[in-house]
């Protein structure tokens, strides 16, 4: 009998009762359309807002318009940045800002352009010294386990620094 007068079989916490971060699969869906004759749309079902995208002004693309080469990087630097947060939440540890530059060399290719590398420089701000070597750490970590990161065959270059003070600006 429990204390609320119920009899329930008993159970142990299983990945179920932990919610959607413990589930096997998860899936993802954008659909992206050409809009006009320089311009497309693409909508996720998770966020409310389209992106209108173009190709690169090199290859005849509109100005002002995301390109897929800027959603792939703003992609990879998302998901790094994500990454960070939730170890860095898991592992308790506080720092004062993240900035992530993502910046890809593209290069033509036997069958086409491709990208040839990505070089990732994560810009991690903390409060004091004494967290440096476990700054670096977690922001080893994080690349290790940026899902889009690891879904790329891209060479991709690794460049971490860690700063100890006050904000310098403020976004």
């Amino acid at each position: 009998m429990t204390t609320s007068g119920l009899n329930l079989p008993s159970k142990k916490p299983g990945k179920d009762e932990l919610g959607p971060l413990m589930s096997d699969t998860h899936e993802y869906r954008v659909v992206a359309w050409w809009a006009s004759a320089r311009t497309g749309t693409a909508k996720s079902d998770s966020a409310p807002n389209a992106i209108h995208f173009t190709a690169p002004q090199q290859f005849g693309g509109v100005e002002g318009r995301w390109t897929p080469e800027d959603l792939l990087l703003s992609a990879v630097a998302s998901c790094y940045t994500t990454t960070f947060r939730a170890l860095a939440e898991r592992s308790k540890f506080e720092y004062a800002d993240l900035e992530v530059e993502a910046q890809g060399r593209v290069n033509r290719a036997d069958s086409g352009y491709r990208f040839s590398e990505i070089i990732m420089r994560p810009n991690l701000m903390i409060w004091s010294e004494e967290g440096r070597e476990r700054a670096l750490v977690l922001l080893q970590k994080a690349e290790a386990l940026c899902l889009v990161s690891r879904a790329l065959s891209v060479a991709q270059t690794f460049e971490p620094q860690v700063q100890v003070g006050k904000l310098l600006h403020v976004r």
